[in-house]
């Protein structure tokens, strides 16, 4: 195990409003407010989203399995903001719902606010928690010397 510390920071609640994207609206705010670290929590509704719900088997370099979401979803979800090569860099977990069909996966590429997302940032001060490329596995992962 390794590991970082820091102290809470700024506060911030965003109102992401119906049709706006909120993987975009989260990242051009995180970067903006040039926030290196933190925690996302939101709720609200999205459609036309892609949901990454884990490999399609079990191998190194994982092939992803995805899930459409057309129809407006209930989510709940959280994030972490990470130091990226070009400023902040968020990932997004979500479970969503929508009658009696639920989903749970990685928020990536587009989405779309129905109604209303609301999210709550919170700043981690002091903390930095760089991304490498990580050849092996293939994707950008947390580096903690």
């Amino acid at each position: 195990m390794k590991y970082t510390s820091g102290t809470c920071g700024r506060i911030f609640y965003l109102h992401i409003e119906h049709g706006e994207d909120p993987i975009k609206t989260i990242n051009t705010f995180v970067k903006e407010k040039e926030i290196k670290a933190g925690v996302i929590h939101f709720i609200g509704a999205v459609k036309n989203a892609q949901l990454v719900t884990g490999p399609a088997v079990d191998i190194l370099p994982p092939i992803y399995h995805e899930e459409s979401v057309v129809l407006a979803h209930e989510l709940i979800g959280i994030g972490l903001i990470r130091t990226g090569t070009d400023g902040p860099a968020i990932h997004l977990h979500i479970s969503g719902g929508r009658r009696d069909e639920a989903l749970t996966g990685c928020l990536r590429g587009e989405a779309e606010a129905f109604i209303l997302v609301e999210a709550m940032i919170i700043e981690c001060a002091g903390m930095e928690i760089p991304m490498t490329y990580n050849s092996k596995i293939q994707i950008m992962l947390p580096d903690l010397k």
